[in-house]
């Protein structure tokens, strides 16, 4: 710098406000700080996600948690998620972060190549070139390198696919596909994911999740449950002889059930698909709200009593109707707009009317949640629905702000002084002269650092 730029660099602001020297050092410390507490965050984030704190809540999801309970638009809480998960098994980057001396950014594009083998190498790479450096090579290192070594993995040797029900009831598919075979599912598969993804993609606050019912309640829409949701959307696709008709039933489910059941799900009785495993009395009830599915009504001795569930089935009339008061999934935080479940908030085995009133729209995450994991729903649509979780806790769509020291940064630096952290303006400085990145080097480092773990 000459003299007159450093004259102005250090010379006070207006008023007597600080120079830009000391507002240059009051960033780079107060994002160190920041940085800090970020990873006192993601440890918690992570913590809550494995004990599954968010399920209780009826959440799909640790995201969706974060999406409602302190405001994360749904993309940012995912990768929050993800780069906490992540941590847990890099205890280096983990400690560089927590004590301020990489950033967010630099973590965020680390977590996607890292290992425990390789992440002392990443580390220095952060830790002398910016972030967007580091995400050049991670880039570079993701298309070079993951093909490279995943290559033998892909090969098939021979295909086969085979179906069973196993003793829970659950139908086992198992199967290899040669590639090109394999590359035409996956393309479909994905297809049916982004069509469940659509509405969270496109809603400032949604949840992320899957649309078919989970085993049981504390489990969350994992992508192996997204996946198996998406196989269920490609199957009804294939099945469809209406295209894209919007109240189309071009196949049918036959499910035998007991009177007794389908009005008390807990009663003794027949329940089950037609030449298939049992079903529980809840299941029968959440299929018959509204779906291509035909219930046979049985008396005691097993006699049909009617075939009832076309009749109560919504007409697409009164489902246009449902659709533009709704628009939505009406659990609270859940703004899903696709791929909707119709709800009888009075099952229509006790009386209740196929009317606006006694219906409501929920994706099938929430649908599953309202009949088999024992959460309940009352009041009439639109406006006066509660959603309840089985201990009787009142689920809400926002929470309020929880109240702040007077001085947030002042607290916030103090508090990382408390745990021992000793955070100045040099704690993330890059060692770095502005020299040009030559990321061909770097990702042939980690490259041949992969084959000497691979050998030895």
């Amino acid at each position: 710098m000459n003299e007159n730029t450093l004259s102005v660099w250090d010379s006070p602001g207006p008023d007597g406000g600080p120079s830009l020297a000391q507002l240059d050092e009051s960033i780079a410390e107060l994002s160190a700080n920041i940085d800090a507490a970020t990873y006192r965050l993601l440890s918690l984030i992570a913590e809550f996600d494995r004990r599954e704190g968010w399920a209780a809540g009826g959440f799909l999801s640790c995201a969706h948690f974060l999406n409602v309970r302190i405001g994360l638009g749904i993309v940012a809480a995912r990768e929050k998620v993800r780069v906490a998960r992540a941590l847990e098994e890099l205890p280096q980057i983990s400690e560089a972060m927590s004590r301020g001396e990489v950033s967010y950014s630099k973590v965020r594009a680390l977590t996607r190549i890292a290992s425990p083998e390789n992440e002392a190498e990443l580390l220095a790479m952060a830790k002398t070139g910016p972030a967007s450096h580091l995400e050049k090579v991670v880039r570079e290192y993701r298309k070079v390198g993951k093909a490279d070594v995943d290559k033998a993995r892909r090969q098939q040797e021979g295909r086969y696919l085979q179906t069973h029900y196993d003793e829970s009831g659950m139908l086992v598919i198992q199967g290899r596909l040669p590639p090109e075979v394999g590359a035409v599912v996956l393309e479909a598969l994905e297809s049916a994911e982004r069509a469940l993804r659509d509405s969270a993609e496109s809603s400032p606050a949604n949840c992320d999740s899957a649309e078919s019912s989970p085993p049981n309640r504390a489990d969350g829409p994992r992508p192996g449950q997204l996946r198996a949701d998406a196989l269920g959307i490609v199957a009804e696709r294939a099945l469809s002889a209406s295209g894209t008709a919007e109240r189309g039933e071009p196949y049918q489910v036959m499910i035998h059930v007991d009177a007794e059941v389908l009005a008390h799900p807990d009663a003794d009785g027949e329940c089950c698909l037609e030449h298939g495993p049992a079903l529980s009395g809840d299941t029968a009830r959440r299929l018959s709200c509204d779906a291509p599915v035909i219930t046979m009504i049985q008396g005691q001795d097993g006699s049909p009593l009617a075939v009832g569930r076309k009749s109560r089935r919504v007409s697409t009339a009164l489902y246009r109707a449902l659709r533009a008061r709704d628009q939505t999934c009406t659990f609270p935080g859940c703004t899903r707009r696709r791929h909707l479940k119709v709800h009888h908030i009075e099952h229509w085995a006790e009386g209740g009317k196929t009317d606006l009133e006694n219906l409501t729209l929920a994706c099938g995450y929430h649908h599953y949640l309202v009949h088999e994991g024992g959460f309940t729903v009352e009041g009439r649509a639109p406006d006066g629905l509660v959603y309840r979780t089985p201990s009787g806790y009142e689920v809400r769509g926002c929470c309020a702000p929880p109240e702040l020291p007077e001085d947030p940064v002042a607290a916030l630096i103090g508090r990382n002084a408390d745990e021992g952290l000793e955070i100045g303006p040099r704690t993330g400085e890059i060692d770095w002269w502005g020299e040009p990145l030559n990321a061909e080097w770097a990702v042939h480092a980690l490259l041949a650092h992969d084959r000497h773990d691979t050998e030895t």
